[in-house]
């Protein structure tokens, strides 16, 4: 099984997302996760720094600038899915990768904040 180290880089940039109400609050994770096409038409307009910016998850032992690398993907290329990191927390923890799932789980709790969810 792979192991996972939490990317930074990608918890800075959902944190910065949600602070700016740049998420979707109700989506089909299934069907809005970007799949390899879409992986690759954003590879051809941005750079390897920007991809590894939208994953949870660093695979360790992978080459840097491989997809292999970027792992725990949480948003769409635009926007943060709430879908997505409940995704990423289901994963993560099932897989026993107590770092990214505190990662992806603090920031769930971060949107539900910012968007008024739970508020009582």
């Amino acid at each position: 099984m792979a192991s996972y180290a939490v990317n930074e880089r990608g918890v800075r940039r959902a944190r910065e997302l949600i602070e700016a109400r740049q998420y979707v609050l109700d989506s089909d994770w299934g069907a809005v996760q970007p799949n390899a096409e879409a992986q690759n038409a954003y590879l051809e307009r941005h750079s390897w720094d920007d991809y590894a910016a939208w994953h949870l998850g660093l695979t360790e032992g992978a080459a840097d600038e491989t997809k292999g690398r970027y792992a725990f993907v949480f948003g769409d290329f635009r926007r943060v899915h709430r879908s997505g990191l409940i995704a990423c927390v289901y994963r993560a923890s099932e897989w026993r990768h107590k770092a990214i799932e505190l990662a992806a789980h603090d920031l769930l709790q971060r949107l539900d904040r910012a968007a008024g969810i739970g508020a009582a």
